[in-house]
């Protein structure tokens, strides 16, 4: 039987919670117990994640954690990470510990620029197009001046619009191409409203305005980060480990089954601070994705090179993050992440992203061509398989160190904690 509720938003959150314990789930104490502890037991706080959106029952827990010792353009910064990936805060902080004694992280934004489109449908002469667009112009960016005024004063607001003829890709299909900067904002709502406002004015009876939207391909929003040095400060077999690594890099160029999971690794040092922080990692995933594949092939985002025996691992990414408005300025923690980064500018954050991104890959890399992935990660996950598993926190210490030089795996770990429940009835 299909069950179906009208007027769901407006019920308060018990009935939100009874009607979906009665009608979907069939162990009902466990599942309300579980949605209520999961609340906040201050009211006041708990209002405040129940307004992010609509239909709110619980919350959902993140592990916050930190990884210190990075260094970054000589300053020192520990790293705040919002993630549930076993391994990704513990080697953050190794690589971050490994780059420390050898000049840290350098890093820079490359440039900063946004931009949204007015997309509409014209089937007249171009000309006379181009024509009403040059005229009209100066209009569309007086259209949006009570919008932009107090970014205007903190030296953002729109560029510059362009008219595009994108005819050749869809019948009649053109576009307003308008470029931002909207300083420390992520400014997709400033973004909206300025492209909102310029159609309004744009529009006539013979264009026909389809829709007005950022766009979170942000090319021209990049920053880089690197870190370098002497081949021999890399360590044991410190040659052959540079040229692996450097092969493992060009694998990434050239093979997209690789390339995806390259970048996923990335993304997930990238993903855990932009959590962290109250900014939108759907948009981030987006931009950083297709920027991988903007000369027509997906790649890896990462490079290394080896020069006069230095060694050389540096990333450039698009990147549009703020750190005024939006949950940065309501999440408790997300404010908390910025006082961790001593309270950084839209441009430091990218920079700081960049490095969580760029260290994340370097760890995985250093595991895949050394140790093999599985080593690390699996003795990071050792700890969820013996939460799964049942075990006390006798068991868990003393597992923890029989694994300690052994492969883990689901089924080996729940052996071993069955032979040790045995061996301890015995005794």
């Amino acid at each position: 039987m299909t069950k179906t509720v009208t007027g769901f938003s407006k019920l308060t959150k018990k009935e939100k919670i009874d009607w979906l314990i009665s009608n979907f789930l069939e162990n009902k104490p466990k599942a309300f117990t579980t949605l209520e502890q999961y609340c906040n037991s201050d009211k006041e706080l708990q209002q405040i994640h129940d307004e992010f959106i609509e239909n709110t029952i619980s919350n959902f827990y993140l592990p916050y954690a930190v990884a210190p010792n990075f260094i970054i353009n000589g300053k020192s910064y520990v790293i705040p990470m919002t993630t549930e990936e076993s391994s990704v805060v513990a080697a953050a902080s190794l690589v971050a510990k490994f780059w420390s004694d050898k000049g840290g992280f350098k890093t820079e934004v490359i440039s900063t620029i946004k931009s949204g489109q007015v997309h509409f449908m014209y089937n007249h002469d171009f000309e006379d197009l181009q024509r009403y667009f040059t005229t009209i112009k100066p209009e569309l960016i007086e259209a949006t001046a009570s919008i932009t005024k107090n970014m205007r004063k903190r030296g953002g607001g729109i560029l510059d619009i362009h008219l595009n003829n994108k005819t050749d890709k869809l019948d009649n299909y053109y576009q307003l191409h308008v470029t931002f900067d909207t300083i420390d904002s992520m400014g997709a709502n400033f973004i909206n409203s300025c492209l909102e406002a310029i159609a309004k004015v744009f529009r006539n009876d013979d264009i026909e305005i389809v829709m007005s939207i950022l766009s979170n391909y942000i090319p021209d929003c990049l920053v880089k980060a690197e870190v370098s040095c002497k081949i021999d400060e890399l360590g044991e077999n410190a040659t052959e480990f540079a040229q692996k690594f450097y092969q493992a890099v060009q694998i990434a160029h050239v093979e997209p089954y690789r390339a995806v999971t390259h970048n996923k690794g990335i993304m997930n040092g990238i993903d855990a601070v932009v959590i962290a922080t109250g900014n939108d990692f759907r948009a981030v995933e987006a931009g950083v994705h297709a920027y991988a594949a903007k000369n027509g092939t997906y790649k890896g985002l990462s490079n290394c090179s080896i020069d006069d025996g230095i060694f050389k691992f540096w990333l450039e990414i698009p990147l549009a993050v703020g750190t005024v408005g939006g949950l940065t300025a309501l999440h408790p923690l997300a404010k908390l992440s910025l006082e961790i980064l001593q309270n950084p500018s839209a441009k430091e954050l990218m920079q700081i992203i960049a490095v969580a991104g760029l260290a994340q890959n370097f760890a995985a890399l250093k595991s895949l061509t050394t140790t093999g992935i599985q080593k690390g990660h699996m003795k990071m996950h050792l700890q969820n398989i013996l939460n799964q598993l049942g075990a006390n926190l006798a068991e868990k210490i003393e597992l923890l160190n029989y694994f300690d030089n052994r492969h883990v795996s689901f089924s080996i770990a729940s052996d071993a904690l069955q032979k040790l429940r045995v061996t301890k009835l015995l005794e």
